[in-house]
């Protein structure tokens, strides 16, 4: 496992990875940005901020667009990949929290045991799924990433990523990052932050105020 320098202030919200860098959002109101950091050197080199009004949840991208959840203004901002300019917005009915895209869907979570599977192109939802750990349904999804046919997410106030089947909901797997970082500052300050270098078979993690991002092997 290795670790690199993250910024310390940073609530992180939505983390991937694209090009050599990663893209960043990033959380709290009158604190929440979209980010471009640079690997390895941890360095903020693109940054624009999210208006007071609005916490910002996750991030996913699609094609030159950069989608940005909100987590209770029911509205997603869509951003030019390259400029950080809006481009435009949508709503949805629920709460934003973790979004991925998997090539074909966007995929969100709202904190529910709820996935929810969104048009590209049109942001309607087209369908959703429920996720389950042991036969039973599992509260508090949050960031998102896809990995190899997998929805991962990092589960609320927990050091537990799991591994959803898209089809069935069923989580596949569990990685317990217990011990990643102690001596945390802040209740909150939890692992929140999955990203896939689908290139190089790289993952990493980091979480809510964390002053390292990690690279993890998972056999």
């Amino acid at each position: 496992m290795s670790s690199y320098p993250h910024d310390p202030k940073a609530f992180l919200q939505g983390l991937l990875w694209h090009d050599g860098g990663f893209y960043e959002s990033t959380g709290l109101n009158g604190q929440s940005t979209l980010r471009r950091v640079a690997f390895p050197s941890g360095e903020v080199v693109q940054k624009i901020d999210v208006p007071r009004e609005h916490f910002a949840e996750g991030l996913a991208m699609v094609g030159d667009r950069l989608i940005q959840l909100t987590w209770r203004s029911k509205k997603a901002f869509i951003y030019d990949r390259g400029t950080f300019g809006i481009v435009g917005e949508f709503g949805y009915d629920t709460e934003g929290w973790g979004l991925t895209y998997d090539g074909t869907s966007l995929i969100m979570s709202d904190g529910t045991p709820t996935l929810y599977f969104l048009d590209p192109e049109t942001y309607e939802i087209t369908r959703s799924v429920t996720v389950t750990l042991d036969g039973r349904p599992l509260e508090d999804l949050n960031e998102l990433e896809w990995i190899k046919g997998e929805v991962w997410s990092n589960v609320w106030h927990t050091d537990m990523i799991v591994r959803i089947d898209p089809a069935s909901g069923q989580v596949v797997g569990v990685l317990d990052m217990t011990g990643l970082l102690p001596n945390r500052r802040d209740s909150d300050d939890v692992l929140n932050g999955i990203a896939y270098d689908a290139e190089t078979d790289r993952t990493f993690v980091s979480g809510k105020r964390w002053p390292l991002l990690f690279e993890i092997r998972v056999p």
